[in-house]
């Protein structure tokens, strides 16, 4: 196949993809932020996940913010975000949107292939539909899909899109065979084809529920091992030295991915009739862990006798994972707002999140920079463990007395940590 590719989504997985495909394949690139369309013009990513050398070497690549421009493709890729609601609830009206967009514009034998995150069944049971009704072709007889999860780290500068093994899979034999070939052609890590769209869904939502539920058992020996007066990361590094001991550690567990996808797997088990037990257990325990650390401070501030209300405390980061300006599902908010809930007075400071998409996502302005100010923190929080934290003084805006609470174990003198 002749493949004049559509990348549908230009976030943190949709710009790599469509970087590493322009090198080979006419690539055009559509997102409905025209800021984001202008910045990738001018070679400029705001997410820090693709350099400027990255976007000029993707000589095939071009970017649009009008669906027009899509109608010469023949593979459409989409990337877009599939968050949970208020209520942790699946919400994929993105994915429908886009769904709806690739049916005005495909033609008879165009694939479609999926990477948001989704729960099994999702691509044929809801976004195929759409498909169908939109551009009035037949599933499987005038047009194919496929689902490739993504599999993007944010931040991790070792395991990039190339050099991750990558699970695909397609809605007949051949459709499979062209998915796997196409992305067999960029990574360089080599490719997986599932047997099936719907175990391939399966097999993405079931990575990130594991690592969630490690992560909270490790959070919940946290708060086990603060009662008994000894320091988790002591006994972590101990248990290590046994050859198959899971190397987790305690944490916030925000962010797109592992803060999410659990739900979207126990929205499919629960529609079926059943109700999960270890999965949502351990959602519980790390959607808590945010008002847990917040409080901990605040004791450890009480132990000291400081005065907790209008006391100054500083927050150190707000995006859900350190050296990554991405703030979405942050856990952070929660330390804030329980901090908040005791009539403290909240700075946050990150140089790495962008001041204008905190103040939109959160209503947070943070300061440019902890130092310098005449105000000193009889609290901090060390929450995210930025690369730039490290070489922070913190001596020099600590009052006396002044609690420091590590989340991360970032911070050698700290008073306590997570």
């Amino acid at each position: 196949m002749d493949h004049r590719i559509a990348i549908i989504g230009l976030g943190y997985v949709g710009l790599p993809l469509a970087v590493e495909f322009g090198k080979k394949y006419p690539v055009v690139g559509f997102d409905i932020n025209a800021a984001r369309i202008s910045e990738l013009r001018s070679f400029s990513d705001r997410t820090l996940e693709t350099s400027p050398e990255d976007l000029k070497a993707a000589t095939m690549l071009s970017f649009t913010t009008n669906p027009e421009d899509l109608k010469t493709c023949n593979t459409y890729i989409v990337t877009v975000p599939t968050p949970v609601d208020a209520y942790n609830r699946p919400d994929i009206t993105l994915l429908l949107k886009a769904s709806a967009t690739v049916g005005s514009l495909i033609n008879k034998g165009d694939i479609v292939i999926y990477e948001s995150t989704v729960y099994p069944g999702a691509t044929e049971e809801d976004c195929v539909p759409v498909i169908e009704k939109a551009s009035g072709l037949k599933y499987n007889r005038d047009f194919f899909c496929g689902y490739s999860p993504e599999r993007i780290n944010p931040g991790d500068k070792a395991h990039r899109l190339v050099n991750i093994r990558k699970v695909t899979s397609g809605s007949t034999h051949e459709a499979a065979r062209i998915v796997d070939g196409l992305y067999g052609s960029i990574i360089v890590a080599g490719t997986h084809c599932a047997p099936s769209i719907k175990v391939a869904e399966a097999a993405k939502v079931i990575e990130n529920a594991q690592r969630d539920i490690n992560i909270a058992f490790v959070n919940e020996l946290a708060m086990i091992f603060s009662r008994m007066g000894i320091r988790t990361n002591d006994v972590l590094e101990a248990a290590r030295t046994k050859w198959n001991f899971l190397p987790f550690s305690p944490g916030l567990v925000g962010g797109h991915c592992i803060g999410v996808d659990p739900y979207y797997l126990t929205h499919k088990a629960e529609g079926l009739g059943y109700i999960p037990q270890v999965i949502l257990a351990g959602r519980r325990i790390n959607d808590g862990m945010g008002r847990y650390v917040a409080t901990q401070l605040i004791k450890m501030m009480v132990k000291k006798r400081l005065r907790i209300t209008e006391t100054k405390i500083l927050v150190l980061g707000i995006t859900f994972k350190e050296n990554c300006p991405d703030i979405r599902n942050s856990k952070v908010i929660d330390v804030i707002e329980q901090l908040k809930d005791f009539d403290c007075r909240v700075d946050v400071y990150d140089p790495i999140a962008d001041a204008a998409e905190v103040r939109h996502e959160y209503g947070i302005d943070i300061i440019t920079s902890p130092s310098g100010l005449t105000c000193r923190y009889e609290g901090i929080m060390a929450a995210v463990a930025h690369d730039a934290f490290r070489n922070l003084d913190l001596d020099k805006i600590k009052a006396n007395e002044c609690v420091v609470y590590d989340v991360k174990n970032f911070i050698p003198d700290a008073n306590g940590s997570l």
